[in-house]
């Protein structure tokens, strides 16, 4: 069934409680924003079908590892909704070593740059955006003490915004499109 009626009054009921929160609560507002990147994520998976990036250690479909993401962050969200699930050291490493990867064939970084140098890199710029804007939220719920989220699962949501700026320069980067800096004019 699609719908219970049972959230008519603006409350909802998370994982392993008995008790209802408010749609409103920081919990409810992480658990729907870790929703949302994991939506647009879809979508993101969806536009790079087929599009895949060198690096030493071969050849790598973008479409697999924001799969491998969207796994994690269901994960992240059983954890935030009370589950005992929590993510891995080494689903961290994979992401730190996949981000050094991606640095090693990119320009260094010495400025910000403009998000949109090409459509692939300007959603994967927003899919930063969202990632940052769901970690600030788990955040918020964490230190108000209304959820326990492991240190592991802390810095996974702090990388994937890494990565998903690595994805987006080095989509701008296949497509040969330059990255343009601010003026600050």
């Amino acid at each position: 069934m699609l719908y219970t009626r049972k959230g008519d009054n603006g409350t909802t009921k998370t994982f392993g409680c008995d008790q209802r929160i408010s749609k409103s609560s920081t919990v409810a507002e992480a658990l729907g924003t870790l929703d949302e990147i994991n939506s647009f994520l879809g979508l993101t998976r969806a536009k790079t079908k087929g599009m895949s990036f060198k690096i030493n250690s071969g050849e790598v479909k973008f479409s697999d590892l924001i799969l491998e993401v969207q796994q994690n962050l269901f994960i992240v969200q059983a954890e935030v909704a009370g589950a005992t699930l929590s993510i891995t050291t080494e689903k961290i490493t994979k992401i730190e070593t996949m981000v050094d990867e991606i640095e090693k064939v990119l320009p260094p970084i010495k400025n910000f740059f403009i998000s949109g140098a090409t459509e692939i890199g300007g959603i994967f710029d927003f899919a930063r955006t969202l990632s940052r804007k769901a970690e600030r939220r788990v955040v918020a719920a964490k230190e108000e003490g209304k959820i326990n989220v492991s240190a592991e699962t802390m810095s996974y949501l702090n990388r994937l915004s890494s990565l998903l700026y690595a994805f987006a320069r080095i989509s701008s980067h296949i497509e040969g499109a330059p990255e343009i800096k601010p003026d600050y004019k």
